[in-house]
């Protein structure tokens, strides 16, 4: 039992007393703030590590991340279209949900790595906001194709300056600017705290968890088969960019579970834009109830094992 990380306790205390229709419920305004914290903090960690090197060392990896964020929801696409039997509009949706990234999956790692003292790339904050925006565009185009009546203003207005990747942009740009030095007279509240924010964070996500597992009766197996193969899939494809872009085994095993993760706050706001017509039930059932779950619980640790299995064979 003491293996297991304090938070991760938080969201399974969660998870039950949802499920147990507990009337537990963090205030709204308590969770936006923590929601916001959270975010600030991830960008501010990601803007210090920019700051201590050049950014066109970075350039090679960011054309790479990007790459992959456009790829990852066509290849979700064809196995839910054509194997799940969804519509056209429903499988672009969970493709693109699928394709972006989970910011709560990836504090959860960040969180892992360092109760493990596994060292890892700071940077990899900026990848969350890279990965955010492709598969987004990706799943739009999928759903509706190339059209000029697309409220493109519109989509762009809430991928760009949603309140999730406001925060994440607004926090890698103070942190960058800021530097090491500039951060301190600040970080008791964003990085001393980032723990115990994170632990309330989860468990309002276990709460929230608890009432998409009902959904799973309603849409049979195929969405909890998606929601654990697909992850898995995609995480060895982000171990294996990991090891081509020479990362640490830490960094590749938080790469991996960026590949892993599943959105539930950006790209939901998105396709009730412009995909009005999917079936946002079918995509947070998935992303939020059967794939952050898997990811916080066995995932991460599976993906560190994975990375440094191949980092060993390769370098030793």
């Amino acid at each position: 039992m003491n293996t297991i990380d304090p938070v991760i306790w938080f969201f399974l205390f969660g998870l039950l007393a949802g499920a147990l229709k507990s009337e537990l419920r963090l205030p709204s305004q308590i969770y936006d703030f923590v929601s916001m914290l959270l975010l600030l903090t991830i960008g501010m960690k990601g803007g210090v590590e920019l700051a201590n090197q050049p950014f066109t060392l970075l350039l090679p990896q960011i054309g790479v991340v990007v790459m992959a964020g456009f790829l990852l929801p066509f290849l979700a696409f064809p196995v839910l279209r054509y194997v799940g039997r969804f519509t056209r509009a429903d499988s672009a949706s969970i493709a693109a949900h699928y394709g972006s990234v989970s910011v709560g999956t990836f504090a959860v790692a960040v969180a892992y790595m360092n109760s493990h003292s596994i060292d890892f790339e700071e940077h990899m904050a900026l990848f969350v906001v890279l990965l955010e925006i492709p598969a987004i565009l990706v799943g739009i185009v999928l759903a509706k194709g190339l059209s000029k009546k697309m409220q493109w203003s519109k989509v762009g207005h809430e991928v760009m300056l949603g309140k999730g990747v406001m925060f994440l942009i607004g926090g890698l740009l103070i942190g960058w600017l800021s530097g090491p030095s500039g951060v301190e007279s600040i970080s008791p509240l964003f990085f001393d705290l980032f723990k115990g924010v994170l632990a309330l964070f989860l468990l309002e996500m276990g709460l929230i968890t608890a009432t998409q597992l009902g959904s799973l009766k309603r849409y049979g197996p195929f969405l909890l088969t998606f929601g654990i193969v697909t992850p898995l899939i995609f995480a060895v494809l982000g171990t294996l960019v990991g090891l081509g872009l020479d990362l640490s085994a830490g960094g590749t095993a938080i790469l991996a579970t960026l590949f892993a993760s599943a959105s539930y706050i950006a790209v939901p706001a998105a396709m009730r834009i412009s995909v009005p017509e999917a079936n946002p039930t079918l995509s947070l059932t998935a992303s939020l109830g059967v794939t952050f779950p898997f990811n916080i619980l066995i995932g991460i640790p599976l993906y560190y094992w994975l990375a440094n299995y191949f980092y060993l064979i390769l370098f030793s």
